[in-house]
């Protein structure tokens, strides 16, 4: 059959997937399954795939999706859900907040800084529901507070969810996740440091804006972007985003003490260091079990590493073992730590227990969506669908796709929501097209995870996260017209970089 004919069939899920999330607002978990059934059939009747080859594929994609993806995000969420419950959430917006008045330094705490811890600890709308809640309390604009924060809200979701985006792609593809993290981390970097420069603008709506605080700005982007970096470079996926957006919390509240020390507020709510520690107590446990089952104390990460199973299940050709590795996993680290927590508070393990269990269903049609893209990617794939666009998109575009690479993950975040998904979906694509044009492979995969972090401004469902935090529901589209111009211009950007590094990254 024509290169062609099979590029365009082989997008017939893709565009399904746009239209019926996008144009047809259908929701993800029926969409997803449905793309799931298309794409089997597809590759059964268009690519002869074998029913029992196909239905492995979809098996493994199951498997892989709920160990880990899914119980990470649990995890993630169940931190963010109890600290709720337990009133600790409320502390730490007292801390975040009652250290400036000043506007401008107020958004690079709270959307930039904290919003970022958030997406690095939990992901999945927290960054922007909280962040954009506290900034509409304290007075500001409720559309420009959902705005400011999707914005912001963009590089740090490479990393988020204990840096599930980018270990995810790293399994689907079978590339090393720890090459793959400083990849991400290089072509990011110019990006950190210029988001909070333009944050500060837009909350002064002028460029004149930055005037009086552009040391603080670049030092809030400099020490996001230097901690995410090394650690990406020698540690791997799962902690870049939390401990750069933890040091540049720090600097961030240190400089605004010390150098606008002016601004503070008069009536700000006096918190003791114990109060202070008690309501950080379940992210100090997740940072520190992460820290301490890691590769860099081997005495631990060895032989918890080694308690797993391995298991062949998908039957076709260059089939690999999935392995599931039971503790030493962010989502059962993240899990022990809050129940720890929750009881280090005061919570009861019942109680702690009851916000679990009230976490999984709320997660339940999240699961369904999620199982659905890791299986259809799974059989797009093993099928040979995958390769099909790659051949097509490499013959149209040649050597310079690069400038391309970082759109297509923008579409992916778009139509699926997730950075991960994203990742899912057009992952392997891209380190196909790598191998093609014999570039690396990591460098385009990178690409991708850059490209679907910019996909997170104007995906729908961060913006009806943004909405439904502020009490905004019905101004999607003014939301949408507002982040689409900072979209394209930072997908611009990430191309030029991706297109102008790739002759330097070699790794």
């Amino acid at each position: 059959m024509n290169n062609y004919l099979l590029f365009f069939i082989a997008l017939i899920p893709i565009v399904w997937l746009m239209v019926s999330l996008g144009v047809l607002k259908m929701p993800g978990h029926k969409t997803c399954s449905i793309t799931l059934v298309l794409t089997i059939v597809l590759a059964i009747l268009v690519w002869k795939m074998p029913v029992s080859q196909a239905l492995t594929a979809t098996l493994e994609g199951a498997a892989m999706a709920i160990w880990p993806i899914i119980v990470v995000i649990i995890a993630a969420v169940f931190t963010y859900n109890l600290s709720i419950h337990t009133k600790s959430m409320d502390v730490i917006k007292d801390m975040m907040t009652g250290i400036t008045t000043d506007r401008r330094i107020l958004v690079l705490i709270v959307a930039w800084g904290f919003g970022g811890f958030l997406e690095a600890i939990a992901g999945f709308g927290t960054a922007v529901a909280i962040p954009a809640s506290i900034l509409a309390a304290l007075g500001f604009d409720p559309i420009f507070a959902a705005i400011i924060c999707l914005i912001a809200n963009t590089t740090p979701t490479a990393f988020g969810a204990i840096g599930l985006p980018v270990t995810t792609l790293a399994k689907v593809a079978s590339i090393d996740p720890t090459i793959l993290s400083y990849a991400v981390g290089l072509q990011l970097f110019a990006l950190i440091v210029i988001v909070p420069l333009i944050l500060v603008m837009l909350t002064g709506k002028s460029v004149k804006a930055i005037k009086g605080v552009v040391f603080i700005s670049l030092a809030s982007g400099l020490a996001f972007a230097v901690p995410e970096l090394l650690i990406a470079r020698y540690m791997g996926a799962e902690l870049p985003a939390l401990i750069g957006s933890i040091v540049c919390i720090i600097v961030t509240v240190a400089i605004a003490k010390i150098f606008y020390k002016k601004t503070a507020a008069k009536d700000k709510v006096n918190i003791s260091l114990k109060e202070g520690l008690t309501a950080w107590v379940p992210f100090v446990l997740v940072l520190t079990f992460i820290l301490i089952t890691s590769s860099l104390v081997p005495a631990i990460n060895k032989p918890l590493s080694a308690i797993q199973s391995s298991i062949k299940i998908y039957n076709g050709p260059h089939a690999k073992l999935s392995s599931f590795i039971w503790i030493a996993n962010p989502g059962t680290l993240i899990i022990l730590a809050t129940f720890i927590g929750g009881l280090i508070q005061g919570a009861k393990f019942k109680e702690i227990a009851k916000v679990f269990w009230d976490t999984c269903m709320q997660m339940s049609k999240t699961a369904i969506t999620i199982i659905a893209i890791v299986s259809l990617a799974k059989v797009m794939s093993h099928s040979g669908m995958i390769t099909s666009i790659a051949v097509v998109l490499v013959a149209g575009t040649g050597s310079f796709y690069p400038l391309i690479a970082p759109i297509i993950g923008a579409l992916g975040t778009f139509v699926t929501g997730s950075d991960t998904s994203a990742n899912v979906l057009f992952g392997p694509l891209q380190v196909e097209v790598a191998k093609n044009l014999h570039m690396s492979p990591y460098w385009l995969a990178a690409a991708n995870t850059g490209g679907a972090t910019a996909g997170k401004m104007i995906s729908p469902q961060s913006i009806a996260v943004a909405t439904a935090a502020t009490g905004l529901v019905g101004a999607e589209g003014k939301i949408l017209k507002a982040t689409l111009k900072f979209c394209l211009a930072y997908v611009a950007i990430l191309g030029l970089i991706t297109y102008f590094g790739a002759k330097f990254f070699t790794m």
